[in-house]
């Protein structure tokens, strides 16, 4: 009896970034419309976050409604047929319903049913998971084109008394196609964890304490200081990491992407890696907060549209957050 060879699926041997797309909530709040409650400053919150002012969208606002316009400006930018998307993975930790995905409304939304479609909760690593994935999915021939998001509504889950984190946060989406190409355009992934601090930054109750009328409704909180330390020392080495894993040298980036945890964090990192002058950083936090899985591609979105002279540049991309979780890749913009 002759046993039959299983077949399995390749495919393109690189990806790329097609294009990217964006959705910010509509109302900017500035730092004097919460100081109230936590007993703080505008100048407390500033020299301390380097945030003026962040988004955060109206009550009927939903993050699947910020996810759907960020998609559909990235489609129309990467000029893919939505038809031909096969993909959609959306990083989020604020569905406030938590079935259907997030992803598979989008997709139908967007018109790229029946793609598979599903989220993924990495916190504000979140993206560059999804990122990972999607480049392995296309390369290995289980996907063609993916829709990439990250949405977050973050004022559904602040607790507007909180000094720890609840002045950082803001809603938004950010988005990006991403499809197969000629040439290398997505590094490795340099990712993992740190389960053992996974309460340095997280949700203060579960829902079943809620249910069961043990706490209120769950927010975040964060220990500022242990994930200030993590952040600037631990995810150097994972910089550094990702640099050497593409096969580049910091002087060859063009611009660097960090999540938009902290203002502090960010210009720290940047002076740790030992970054030329040349290397655009991405500051988006300033307006828009810290937007978890959604930092980093609205980061990207607002870089491209001030300095399109970054196109074809490499790209620096790290998120870390809740978990204690962390990714990142260098990417070729578009």
């Amino acid at each position: 009896m002759t046993i039959p060879t299983l077949k399995q699926s390749s495919g393109s041997a690189h990806t790329r970034f097609l294009g990217f797309g964006a959705s910010r909530g509509d109302l900017s709040v500035p730092n004097d419309d919460l100081v109230e409650p936590i007993n703080s400053s505008d100048e407390w919150i500033q020299q301390r976050t380097g945030i003026i002012s962040r988004t955060r969208a109206s009550e009927g606002v939903l993050a699947v409604d910020m996810a759907t316009d960020a998609a559909r400006e990235a489609i129309q930018a990467s000029g893919v047929d939505p038809v031909d998307f096969d993909l959609v993975v959306i990083a989020t930790i604020s569905n406030v319903q938590q079935s259907p995905s997030m992803a598979a409304v989008v997709a139908d939304r967007v018109g790229a049913n029946p793609a598979a479609a599903y989220d993924i909760n990495a916190a504000c690593a979140g993206y560059t998971y999804a990122v990972a994935q999607a480049d392995a999915l296309i390369r290995s021939g289980t996907a063609h084109y993916a829709l990439v998001i990250g949405a977050e509504k973050l004022s559904d889950v602040v607790d507007p008394t909180d000094r720890s984190i609840s002045f950082l946060l803001g809603d938004g989406a950010g988005a990006a196609v991403v499809g197969p190409s000629d040439t290398p355009g997505i590094s490795p992934t340099v990712w993992g964890s740190d389960g053992s601090r996974a309460d340095a930054v997280g949700m203060n109750s579960t829902l079943i304490d809620f249910r069961e009328g043990r706490s209120e409704w769950p927010t975040l909180r964060q220990e500022g200081q242990t994930v200030f330390r993590w952040a600037v020392w631990e995810m150097a080495k994972v910089a550094r990491q990702a640099i050497e894993d593409a096969g580049i040298a910091p002087s060859d980036l063009a611009a660097f992407v960090p999540h938009q945890a902290n203002m502090r964090i960010i210009d720290e990192f940047a002076k740790q890696l030992g970054l030329p002058d040349s290397v655009v950083i991405a500051r988006d936090i300033e307006s828009t907060g810290n937007t978890s899985a959604a930092s980093i591609p609205l980061a990207t979105h607002r870089l491209l549209q001030g300095h399109p002279e970054l196109s074809g540049g490499f790209a620096l991309q790290i998120g870390f957050g809740a978990g204690l979780v962390f990714g990142a890749q260098i990417i070729v913009l578009p």
